[in-house]
């Protein structure tokens, strides 16, 4: 079957427009629902048909209708992320793991950054619901003071999928490392290498992984017997701004009140400490031992390298867009708490030896 074939218009010249699939199939002599069929891939159209639509289409210029698709399918193909921050390599490495499974899967992303505000947060997730995507995976900002847009996103039957900083008990997945575990085991390091006097830069209590932190802190002080010094405990969030400011305040303390340790919330928090204490004149550990918790792609390269907890940022995204697209493709058993194993990395700035990783609780994915 040979057709002449009309050459397509330039863009911009005098009465361009969008090829269809109707032009196709006028073209080609056609029904629009056998080219509908063809360029869908669907079954019920001969190889030589088939293969004629494409070479029509292309020398037509035709590009599918993405939104007349989605309402046909009631699927955009389209993920939305919500993340509170973008300038730590946290989030960039989680969302390198996300990116690998949906594209994989024949989905594209679209990324919004709450810079942990809570209004941005709403706000992106209402835009993201506006645009009918498919699912949502989010890491709420630190400023979260209920789960009411969550529920009622889910409600709607948006699928959902937590990943580090969850919203536990509203029906969604959340996938997380263990962070109390992870927290305690930090800080028995530094109490199993003589601190006693130990501080904790903690995060925002609102958020999960900000109150199970300070949890698994004071857990490891209780299991070893020494007492907690509630004036070393400062909420500070997860920037470095506010790990300077906070270690500034403990350091305006008397020199005998300082804390000979400090257990920070997370690296950026732990980079603004140690700073602080660089700006006052005093070293690392020598002075005052500073821990971290992420394994910040800095905390290596620090001038001390920073003791911290391994965070495996590309499994966890990778494992939370993977059960995404389960409860989209309709085989999700339900709401799941999925928890991803860390490590333990000793490097020179708790002063108790260099180099070492030791795994801690999880499940290894």
């Amino acid at each position: 079957m040979k057709r002449r074939l009309q050459r397509k218009r330039k863009p911009g010249t005098a009465g361009s427009r969008r090829v269809t699939a109707l032009d196709v199939a006028n073209a080609l002599g056609l029904s629009t629902m056998t080219v509908s069929r063809a360029l869908n891939r669907r079954p019920n159209v001969d190889d030589e048909t088939r293969a004629l639509v494409f070479k029509a289409a292309k020398h037509l210029g035709y590009s599918p209708n993405d939104i007349a698709k989605s309402l046909a399918l009631n699927k955009t193909e389209i993920i939305g992320v919500v993340v509170p921050e973008i300038s730590h390599s946290f989030f960039p490495e989680a969302i390198r793991g996300i990116e690998e499974v949906t594209y994989e899967a024949g989905y594209q992303l679209i990324l919004t950054q709450s810079a942990e505000i809570a209004l941005r947060e709403r706000n992106a997730i209402q835009t993201l619901e506006s645009k009918r995507v498919d699912g949502i995976l989010i890491s709420t900002a630190q400023d979260i003071t209920d789960s009411q847009l969550y529920e009622k996103i889910i409600r709607v039957g948006v699928p959902v999928v937590f990943f580090d900083r969850c919203i536990r008990g509203i029906g969604a997945t959340c996938v997380s490392i263990d962070d109390e575990e992870s927290s305690h085991t930090i800080t028995g390091h530094l109490l199993d290498h003589g601190y006693r006097s130990i501080g904790h830069l903690a995060g925002p209590q609102k958020i999960s992984v900000g109150k199970e932190r300070l949890i698994g802190f004071r857990r490891a002080m209780a299991d070893r017997g020494v007492p907690v010094d509630e004036t070393l405990i400062v909420e500070c969030g997860f920037q470095e701004s506010g790990g300077y400011a906070a270690m500034n305040l403990i350091l305006d303390r008397p020199t005998e009140e300082r804390p000979q340790a400090i257990v920070a919330v997370n690296d950026p928090t732990a980079f603004g400490a140690m700073k602080a204490i660089h700006d006052r004149g005093l070293t690392i550990p020598d002075d005052i031992a500073v821990v971290g918790f992420s394994d910040d792609i800095r905390a290596s390269l620090m001038p001390v390298p920073l003791t911290t907890i391994r965070q495996p940022a590309y499994t966890l995204g990778k494992l939370a867009a993977e059960k995404l697209l389960a409860f989209i493709d309709g085989k999700s058993s339900g709401p799941e708490e999925l928890v991803v194993k860390t490590e333990l990395v000793i490097r020179s700035s708790c002063g108790c030896g260099n180099g070492r990783r030791l795994p801690l609780s999880g499940t290894a994915v």
